[in-house]
C-alpha cells in the first residue's frame, strides 16, 4: 500500500442505514419517538429512586446507575444518527469519531460488568435474605458500582487507542456511527493484534459477567426451589425476573456477535446489534423494569398524587 494512501484522516463519512429519501425520514419519525422514551424513561426511573425513600435500597441505587449509563449511551450515537437521517452529508470528525467510540464502548463495557453486579445482588437477596443489608451495604454498593465504571472506561481506553493509532486507506465507515468493528475495517495495515484484543475484550467484558450470572442464577434457582410456599416461590423468582429478562437480551445478542472472530459477522449485521444496543435495549429496560416491578409503579403513582395535590 502506497504512503500516501496513508495520510493523516480528518474526517469520516458514514453510510448510515440507508440511502432512500422516504425511508430515511420514516427512520428518523421512528427512532425520534424511541429516542425520546429512552431518556424520559430512564430519567424517570433516576427520579423516582431519588424521591422516594422505599426505593434506597441497592437493587434500585443499581437500576438508578444502569439508567445513567443507558442515557449516556443513547446520547453517544442517537442524536447524531437522528440528524444525519435528513442531512445530504453523512460526516463526523476524525476526533468526534474516537470521542463517539471511546464513549458508547465505554457505557456498553460498563453495563455488563454492571449486570453482573446486579446478579451478585439478586443472589445474595434470594440466597441470604436474612444478611442482605449488612452484606450489601451502601460502602460495598459504590465500590461495586466505581469498580464496573472504572473497568469499562479502561476496556474503552485500551481499545480506543489501539484502534486509532492505525494507519486509514479508507474515510467511508458502512455503519450509522464510529462502532469498533467498523472503524477496524479501514486499516491499511494487518489488524491480527487488534483482533486478538477485540477477542480478549470479548472475553473479558462480556463472558466474564455473564459467567457470574449463569453462577449466581443457578444457585438462586436452587434457594427458590427448596422454598415449599407457591406465592413465596412466586415473590423470590419476581425479584429476578425483570433483571433475568434484561440479561438475556444484553448478554444473548452481544456473544453473538462479538465472541465470534471479528470478520465473521457481516455489517448488516453490526448495525442491527449497535441499534439494539443504542435504541432498543434502552428504551426497554426502563419498561421491564417498572410493568414487573410493583416498588417502582408504587412510587410513580405516590409522584403522581403529590403533583396532583400540589396543582390543586
Amino acid at each position: 500500500m502506497g504512503k500516501e494512501n496513508q495520510t493523516w484522516v480528518s474526517e469520516f463519512s458514514l453510510l448510515g442505514l440507508s440511502n432512500d429519501w422516504r425511508t430515511q425520514v420514516s427512520l428518523f419519525v421512528l427512532f425520534l419517538a424511541m429516542y425520546l422514551l429512552t431518556v424520559l424513561g430512564n430519567f424517570l426511573i433516576i427520579l423516582l429512586i431519588i424521591l422516594d425513600n422505599r426505593l434506597h435500597t441497592p437493587m434500585y441505587f443499581f437500576l438508578s446507575i444502569l439508567s445513567f449509563v443507558d442515557i449516556c449511551y443513547t446520547n453517544s450515537t442517537v442524536p447524531q444518527m437522528l440528524i444525519h437521517f435528513l442531512s445530504a452529508r453523512k460526516s463526523i470528525s476524525f476526533y468526534r469519531c474516537v470521542l463517539q467510540l471511546y464513549i458508547s464502548l465505554a457505557m456498553g463495557s460498563t453495563e455488563f460488568f454492571l449486570l453482573g453486579a446486579m446478579a451478585y445482588d439478586r443472589y445474595v437477596a434470594v440466597c441470604h435474605p436474612l444478611h442482605y443489608m449488612v452484606i450489601m451495604h451502601g460502602g460495598l454498593c459504590l465500590v461495586l458500582a466505581s469498580a464496573c465504571l472504572t473497568a469499562g472506561l479502561t476496556n474503552s481506553l485500551m481499545q480506543t487507542i489501539m484502534i486509532f493509532q492505525l494507519p486509514f486507506c479508507h474515510k467511508t465507515i458502512n455503519h450509522f456511527a464510529c462502532e469498533m468493528l467498523a472503524v477496524l475495517r479501514l486499516a491499511c495495515v494487518d489488524i491480527f493484534l487488534n483482533k486478538i484484543m477485540v477477542a480478549i475484550s470479548g472475553f473479558l467484558v462480556i463472558m466474564l459477567p455473564c459467567i457470574l450470572v449463569l453462577f449466581s442464577y443457578a444457585h438462586i434457582v436452587a434457594a427458590i426451589l427448596r422454598i415449599r410456599s407457591s406465592q413465596g416461590r412466586r415473590k423470590a423468582f419476581g425479584t429476578c425476573a425483570s433483571h433475568l429478562t434484561v440479561v438475556s437480551m444484553c448478554f444473548g445478542t452481544a456473544i453473538f456477535t462479538y465472541m465470534r472472530p471479528v470478520g465473521r459477522s457481516s455489517a448488516g449485521q453490526e448495525k442491527m446489534v449497535a441499534l439494539f444496543y443504542a435504541v432498543v435495549t434502552p428504551m426497554l429496560n426502563p419498561l421491564i423494569y417498572s410493568l414487573r416491578n410493583n416498588d417502582v409503579i408504587g412510587a410513580l403513582k405516590k409522584a403522581l398524587e403529590k403533583l396532583q395535590e400540589k396543582n390543586r
